[in-house]
This record gives C-alpha cells, sequence and structure tokens, in this order.
C-alpha cells in the first residue's frame, strides 16, 4: 500500500471534491433535487391540463427546468392555447411559462 504524506492526501481529496461539487454549477445541468422538483412541476402541470375538458384530446407536450414550464404541441383555437398557459401559471412552484404551443390554421 502506498502511504501519501498528509499534505498530499488533503490536497488530493480537495481538487477531487472540488471537481465533483463543480459539475453540478454547469449552466443548464440540475442537481437531483431540483430535477425531481421540476419533474414533480410537469406531472402537475400534465394532470390538470388532461382534467380540462377542452384540452383532453389535445397531446400538449410539457418540460420544466429550474420551475420554467415549457409547452409545445397543437389545439385548435387560440382560446385553448391561452387556457393551456393559464393553467400551467397556476401550478404551484411553476416561476414562469414559455407557450409554444401552436394553433392549427
Amino acid at each position: 500500500m502506498i502511504r501519501l504524506p498528509r499534505l498530499t492526501a488533503f490536497a488530493l481529496a480537495l481538487a477531487l471534491g472540488s471537481s465533483l461539487t463543480a459539475c453540478a454549477a454547469v449552466q443548464g445541468r440540475e442537481s437531483a433535487g431540483q430535477y425531481v422538483d421540476d419533474a414533480t412541476i410537469s406531472t402537475k402541470v400534465r394532470t390538470q391540463l388532461v382534467q380540462a375538458q377542452s384540452l383532453k384530446a389535445f397531446n400538449i407536450h410539457v418540460e420544466t427546468m429550474e420551475g420554467t414550464v415549457q409547452l409545445s404541441g397543437f389545439v385548435d383555437t387560440r382560446a385553448q392555447k391561452d387556457q393551456a398557459g393559464t393553467i400551467a401559471q397556476a401550478v404551484t412552484g411553476v416561476v414562469s411559462v414559455q407557450n409554444n404551443i401552436l394553433v392549427k390554421q
């Protein structure tokens, strides 16, 4: 077994720990806790959209990152698009909504 001086072992441990914590700070990456929170928000938004009778027939996609919900898909009317955005915004934990739903012509 190789014995390292204490200072070398400490420096090695510090370098390893710093590299691991830096991974979570990369822009566009979420911590495990944030990922779970975002998945919960997406599930709640999807549930509310399916419960809305005027939207239940549409396949509206929901993605969430850091509390921002992105809606995409197609609906028949502008009112349905607006309703989907309103429903998403009302869900607890939602910071903002990007409503990218397109209205069929």
